[in-house]
């Protein structure tokens, strides 16, 4: 079982991606667009862990829709190695993703590799993500959690601008999450 379990990158990310959002229902193609992979090799996945008893799938309509179960032995104690082995970095990423975040890195002390109990989080994107959700997955971390949200319109204007606030935090270190800076 766990030479199965543990045989994939794709398995790896999806899973991830499933037991982070264990209320979240995603088809095929939104599983692949969000982690940016092969339709086909997600597809893959999702089959064998619906094999497992890992995740359930629903159809409606013509749209397939998986989850992960909770109600499967291995559920809570897979959840936790994901979240142990991700980190907070890997986890605030998973968060993001499911927030429609197109830009999203860490920053400041932490990111140039000290020792200190905030993590400061650049977010771009359409609508600010759950705040209260990603400060939840810095205290499990046993961190805080400040974070810096622009609209899109709104960075490439001081980007394109070369706005000094912008251009001090593009100028550090940084532990990319989500898109291009």
């Amino acid at each position: 079982m766990l030479k199965q379990l543990f045989s994939s990158a794709v398995r790896a990310e999806v899973l991830s991606l499933l037991l982070n959002a264990p209320e979240e229902k995603f088809y095929v193609r939104e599983i692949a667009k969000l982690l940016e992979k092969n339709p086909s090799a997600v597809k893959r996945e999702l089959d064998n862990l619906e094999k497992m008893g890992i995740v359930t799938s629903e159809k409606v309509a013509n749209l397939k829709y998986f989850r992960s179960d909770p109600d499967s032995p291995l559920y809570s104690e897979l959840k936790s190695l994901i979240t142990k082995s991700l980190g907070i970095a890997g986890n605030l990423k998973t968060a993001l993703r499911n927030s429609g975040a197109s830009r999203a890195f860490i920053f400041g002390p932490y990111a140039e590799g000290q020792d200190v109990k905030t993590v400061s989080l650049f977010v771009t994107g359409p609508q600010q993500p759950d705040e209260k959700a990603l400060k939840k997955v810095a205290r499990h971390f046993g961190y805080r959690l400040d974070m810096v949200f622009m609209e899109e319109d709104e960075y490439r204007h001081k980007k394109k601008r070369r706005e000094k606030s912008l251009r001090l935090i593009l100028a550090e270190r940084r532990i990319p999450l989500l898109g291009r800076v």
